[in-house]
């Protein structure tokens, strides 16, 4: 099995993914592009998110010629194989005619009217502000993009930090920074952040560990 990557674009992924009942969205650095309406820098995959408990309905519902696949140890195997009482993610799905991976899908946390952070349930946002429509297509909202990469940030994720966080409302900007300060507060991108904000349409639960 070739290990090659041939990403779809987003408008394939929409159409691929159309028959969906259940709801997802682009993520990581597609969503960040989509954002800006232009690719950031080049990127060897294309990810989609959704919750966890959505993943079985999300590849039941995928083409003929379309096959995913789930982790196992350090290979992957069939997602009907799978041990499904795992933490399934990334699952991988490949066109099968083409022998190269299309999409990667990740598995997120949420609730029926919110959006749940998978690292530290304290951060809820409700769905219309985690997930927004850009031309038609499910992205996730660009300050949760960076607050997923900013528990240990690369220098490509520097690159897509420093593109977005400038386009970024006053909301969307205090959300990101309050999320980096009380969840990531060791992440190195909270260097230039000199004082703490109240969450925008934040929930934060201070009950959870």
């Amino acid at each position: 099995m070739s290990t090659e990557w041939d990403p779809l674009t987003p408008d394939a992924v929409a159409e691929l993914l159309a028959p969906a009942s259940v709801r997802w969205w682009l993520s990581g650095g597609a969503a960040l592009d989509r954002w800006l309406g232009h690719p950031i820098r080049a990127r060897a995959n294309i990810d989609v998110s959704v919750v966890a408990g959505d993943l079985p309905a999300l590849v039941e519902g995928l083409p003929d010629g379309i096959s995913a696949w789930a982790p196992d140890g350090e290979g992957v195997v069939p997602f009907a194989d799978a041990d499904h009482d795992a933490d399934l993610q990334p699952i991988l799905v490949r066109d099968d005619a083409k022998d190269a991976w299309v999409l990667q899908v990740n598995a997120e946390d949420g609730a029926p009217r919110a959006w749940v952070y998978k690292r530290d349930p304290r951060l809820t946002l409700p769905w219309d502000r985690a997930v927004i429509d850009l031309d038609g297509i499910p992205t996730g909202a660009p300050e949760v993009q960076l607050i997923w990469k900013a528990l240990r940030p690369r220098p490509e994720d520097d690159v897509d930090k420093d593109a977005v966080l400038p386009t970024l409302s006053d909301e969307a900007k205090k959300t990101y920074e309050t999320a980096l300060l009380r969840i990531h507060p060791h992440s190195s991108w909270t260097i230039p952040i000199r004082s703490p904000f109240a969450p925008a349409k934040a929930s934060w639960n201070r009950k959870s560990s």
